[in-house]
């Protein structure tokens, strides 16, 4: 019998690695080499987080950009050593929307961004940390549909968790899901162009939400 578990387990190692794509790895071995400081502000997360020109929209050379397209809570979890060890000056966090598109409960993505918050605090304890909202999706852009659209009361949960959070660890919450959301509770077409990510309008919005905070 423990030789089909084992087989098991090792499968599922293997499938969670085959998950994470050519360019997660890419983009974590650049970061490996690339040192943050203790001047710095970094914006950690996923796709969303990644496609900004963030020292340019907050115009900010200190401000550096570490997020990686398609990144999850659990393998953000592992790529927080150099980040951690620079000491950065503040971080805004913004995780989530691929885990619960890959099936992870709304709890484990809170309780994963809790490992995250309590490892810099525990070892960086003077960066000051921003959590920001998961965003709301739209699923009338069918390019996402499938994988992220069904997902808008697990987001709601989520965000729910993270506001609580960080009123019991004495952090900033930073909600744009509201800022982002229409009557519905969607991403705003006007501001997306396949339900998920945002279009240059949707980063002015973003900006301007955090500006106050980076300063």
């Amino acid at each position: 019998m423990k030789k089909p578990i084992l087989t098991a387990l090792l499968l599922l190692a293997a499938a969670a690695v085959f998950a994470q794509s050519e360019y997660n790895f890419q983009r974590r071995s650049l970061f490996e080499k690339l040192p943050v400081t203790s001047k710095d502000i970094v914006f950690l997360g996923n796709s969303i987080t990644d496609g900004g020109e963030w020292n340019e929209l907050l115009a900010n050379p200190r401000v550096k950009n570490r997020g990686i397209s398609g990144d999850r809570s659990s393998w953000m979890l592992d790529r927080l050593d150099p980040i951690v060890g620079g000491q950065p000056r503040k971080l805004f966090l913004l995780i989530g929307t691929n885990d619960l598109a890959a099936g992870t409960p709304a709890a484990e993505v809170v309780a994963n961004v809790r490992k995250i918050v309590e490892r810099f605090q525990s070892e960086s304890p003077r960066t000051k940390l921003y959590v920001q909202s998961v965003f709301p999706v739209n699923d009338s852009f069918k390019k996402y549909a499938a994988k992220h659209g069904r997902h808008d009361a697990d987001i709601v949960a989520v965000n729910k968790g993270l506001q609580a959070l960080c009123a019991e660890k004495g952090i900033v919450y930073i909600d744009l899901w509201t800022l982002l959301a229409d009557k519905n509770g969607k991403l705003r077409a006007d501001l997306t162009n396949d339900g998920l990510h945002l279009m240059g309008e949707g980063y002015i919005v973003w900006r301007d939400a955090v500006l106050p905070y980076v300063k």
